[in-house]
């Protein structure tokens, strides 16, 4: 592996503890390395070291594909240096975003052509171990495993938070307590943080919330290597008619992951035959033509997902010094679109900027994760709001530019620079207005009957 990671400056603060160890909890250990002279991760679950495919118990999703954005990869990459090169030596096949990358959204097959953007396929479980692996070898981070979060310690106020209370699950006290200056809470959709603030006599944030009810159920395969004709993914997303889709994913060592999705509640049966005759009913037939006669080497698996939800830290008048919030703990998108670990990873990158510009302040670190979450929230949550059945209010503006994607994705069957467009912008690389600038629009409009 690549040296430890350190910073020019060097630690300029004394203790903070990130509460998680997922993906999106040890990204902000790394970025918290370069300001504190000790960081504690806080983690439920048993953590062995070494590079893994097995998911973890406090993953339940793991399992399943997941997606790693040019936006996330860059991120990753900019936090621990070397990152893609030994991820790829490790077995999991590279390749370009778009040229390796085949994207079929509202049964449209996007054209693909080399956009110079590199690619990864990893499975989750493989890429969060190997990242653990890089985030403990540095000297000043720890990992605190098998360990219960009770809750926050605050000054007898309420305004500062300084501190964490713990129980190791292999003792038999009371707990412990953990001081901190800075406390990070990176525990995921599940975290309790609204609810702290209201025992510490603040507001919760205000939630928005979009119900989904997707679920996910994966198999793993293997797969002959030109099975997919040189691609890494294959992603099939539902339309109107047919409201579900899959993927399949190539990660380390070609295991192909096979992921089968709907939505409103429907879902792939967990038997060998309707497992393959769900497959068939996809919008297009390129996922099943790769599985029809692949050995699968476990059971399918189901996963819940009821639903995209955003705490909307960055509206709140007031709020504990001592305390900030990163991850799916913030922002939990539909895993459909592939988004949350490389939000998580951007996210971590703006909070080494932050802390390197001056002391934590949590209206500052809010205001600046927003625009990275806003992008992909509009993306995510507006072509959800295109099914009918799922309950939410539409304006005007979202029943309009449904229907332009739409177009926009019937263009990209044919014209390069449209599909060239959309997958910078769905990979976090490119603004989202860039989609509605004139020559796009004008292409769209020509070729997107």
């Amino acid at each position: 592996m690549v040296g430890s990671e350190v910073s020019g400056s060097g630690p300029r603060r004394d203790r903070a503890v990130v509460l998680g160890g997922s993906m999106a909890g040890l990204l902000a250990a790394r970025a918290l390395s370069d300001a504190y002279r000790t960081v504690l991760v806080v983690e439920r679950d048993d953590l062995p070291l070494g590079v893994s495919s097995e998911p973890r118990r406090g993953v339940p999703q793991g399992r399943h594909a997941h997606g790693l954005l040019a936006a996330g990869l860059r991120a990753i990459e900019d936090l621990l240096p070397g990152a893609a090169r030994e991820v790829a030596d490790a077995g999991v096949p590279v390749g370009d975003v778009s040229g390796n990358m085949r994207i079929c959204p509202n049964g449209r097959r996007l054209r693909q052509v080399d956009i110079g953007l590199p690619g990864l396929a990893p499975s989750r479980p493989f890429l969060e171990s190997y990242v653990r692996g890089r985030v403990a070898a540095i000297p000043n981070v720890e990992l605190c495993t098998g360990t219960d979060i009770v809750g926050l310690v605050a000054t007898p106020d309420g305004g500062r938070v300084t501190g964490v209370r713990i129980h190791p699950r292999a003792s038999s006290d009371g707990g412990a307590t953990l001081a901190a200056d800075l406390v990070v809470d990176a525990t995921g959709r599940g975290s309790r943080t609204p609810r702290w603030l209201g025992e510490l006599g603040y507001d919760k944030p205000p939630e928005e919330r979009l119900d989904i009810d997707l679920t996910y159920t994966t198999r793993h395969y293997r797969i002959a290597p030109d099975a997919l004709d040189g691609d890494l993914v294959i992603l099939i997303g539902p339309t109107l008619r047919h409201p579900r889709g899959g993927v399949i994913q190539i990660g380390e060592h070609n295991l192909a992951i096979v992921t089968l999705f709907g939505i409103l509640g429907d879902q792939a049966p967990t038997d060998d035959e309707g497992y393959l005759a769900f497959a068939k009913t996809l919008p297009l037939p390129d996922l099943y033509e790769a599985i029809e006669n692949a050995e699968p080497i476990d059971d399918p698996v189901l996963f819940r997902f009821p639903g995209s939800v955003r705490h909307r830290y960055d509206r709140l008048r007031r709020f504990p010094g001592g305390l900030l919030v990163i991850g799916d703990a913030v922002c939990s998108f539909n895993p459909m679109y592939g988004q949350g670990m490389s939000v998580s990873a951007v996210e971590a990158t703006l909070l080494r900027d932050h802390l390197a510009a001056g002391e934590p302040d949590w209206r500052r670190f809010f205001a600046a994760i927003k625009p990275v979450i806003d992008v992909p929230w509009q993306i995510s949550v507006g072509a959800d709001k295109s099914f009918p059945d799922v309950p939410g209010r539409r304006t005007a503006l979202d029943r309009v530019m449904n229907r332009y994607i739409g177009r926009l994705h019937a263009a990209g069957e044919r014209d390069a620079r449209v599909s060239t467009t959309f997958v910078r912008v769905s990979n976090l690389i490119a603004p989202m207005p860039l989609l509605l600038r004139p020559d796009i629009v004008l292409r769209v409009l020509a070729r997107g009957r």
